[in-house]
């Protein structure tokens, strides 16, 4: 008894190993192939669990290479995630499909700096009644998105060139090469000219986290998990294909709008993401949660809205990147919202409470809007 008890321990210590490879082999066996409703639930099961498994061994690389590279390798991976998705979804799709990437873009904007933030700096400061971060460094990280943001979403919806929120081919060329241009700088900022800007602030009295002194793996496990890290995003990528014609026909069944289908991959996509900065942010380390937060919004326009512009090269249908109104005024009061809480340098619950209200309005509007 003794010995299966150790087995199984053993073999639960392992999942995220045998998990991408369960996820694998789902779509060798389901491609193709028209999945019946349990079918569809049991990919659908591979796919979380890839998730949490590619975000595992993004980890243990970034423990290998120090912070801030961490958060970059996670929202890095995260975002290849959320632009395979939205692809997939995309070249199969249909008419419905051409504001998949603005639904999924917007939703994880609202995510990452409502539900993300607001989550975070709520755990912080119900432990500590207060979160210390770097004004600096988060200042310049939500710049950035508030720019990124308004050039790819809010634009369209004011340019003349087409109608219906769609950017030129010139015009949206630009917005691709600014967007990863932005990115990049931002990623240079971070890692070298000001990385001291975003690093955890040390406050006085706080206890020593024996995972911040944790040694570093080795390079076999960390090749290891970069291998693992690589089948896992192929597996979530070609099981979400499988299941897309499940979560559409589902959408439309239940009455809901399709933008639905854009935060439903959202969520998917940064569920795990949240639970990396809710971590950090019960450990004191609320300027990790806020890297990961405004880190993968970044990411998300930065390189999400460049390949979703190069792919509509040959994917059928339009490209719709603006918003309407509501969303306009649920961006706008989140950008001022999150100016407010993060030039002081320090929150509250209040500031907490706030982002989480957001966090429910945008939920409650894109299933009832």
């Amino acid at each position: 008894m003794r010995i299966g008890t150790r087995a199984l321990s053993a073999l639960g210590a392992q999942w995220t190993t045998w998990v991408p490879v369960a996820a694998a082999l789902a779509l060798i066996l389901g491609w193709g192939r028209h999945l019946p409703g349990f079918a569809a639930t049991v990919v659908g099961l591979c796919i979380v669990g890839a998730v949490l498994a590619a975000v595992h061994h993004a980890e243990v690389v970034a423990h290998r290479v120090g912070e801030p590279f961490g958060s970059i390798v996670l929202a890095v991976a995260v975002t290849v995630i959320e632009v395979g998705l939205i692809v997939t979804l995309m070249a199969g799709g249909g008419e419905k499909a051409s504001t998949y990437a603005r639904d999924t873009v917007f939703a994880a904007v609202m995510i990452t700096c409502n539900g993300v933030v607001g989550l975070s700096l709520l755990v912080t400061a119900l432990r500590r009644r207060t979160a210390v971060f770097h004004a600096e460094g988060s200042g310049g990280a939500l710049a950035t998105v508030c720019t990124l943001a308004t050039m790819t979403l809010v634009l369209p919806s004011f340019t003349t060139g087409r109608p219906g929120g769609e950017f030129t081919t010139g015009q949206l060329a630009f917005a691709a090469i600014a967007s990863l241009c932005l990115y990049a700088i931002f990623i240079a900022v971070q890692t070298v000219r000001h990385r001291d800007y975003f690093l955890p602030v040390a406050r006085a009295g706080r206890a020593s986290d024996p995972e911040e002194h944790a040694p570093p793996p080795g390079t076999r496990q960390t090749w290891w998990s970069l291998a693992l890290l690589f089948v896992a995003l192929v597996a979530v990528v070609g099981d979400a294909k499988l299941v897309s014609p499940t979560i559409e026909s589902g959408v439309q069944s239940a009455g809901l709008p399709s933008s639905v289908v854009g935060v439903v991959i959202a969520l998917m996509v940064l569920m795990p993401e949240t639970l990396a900065a809710v971590r950090a942010a019960r450990r004191d380390r609320m300027q990790t949660s806020l890297n990961l937060a405004y880190g993968s919004a970044i990411a998300s326009i930065g390189l999400t809205v460049p390949a979703i512009a190069l792919a509509s090269v040959w994917l059928p249908g339009t490209l719709v990147l603006g918003i309407d109104a509501t969303r306009l005024v649920l961006l706008a009061l989140t950008a001022v919202v999150s100016a407010l809480t993060v030039v002081p340098g320090r929150a509250t619950l209040l500031q907490g409470c706030v982002h989480l209200v957001l966090f429910a309005a945008f939920v409650l509007l894109s299933f009832s809007p």
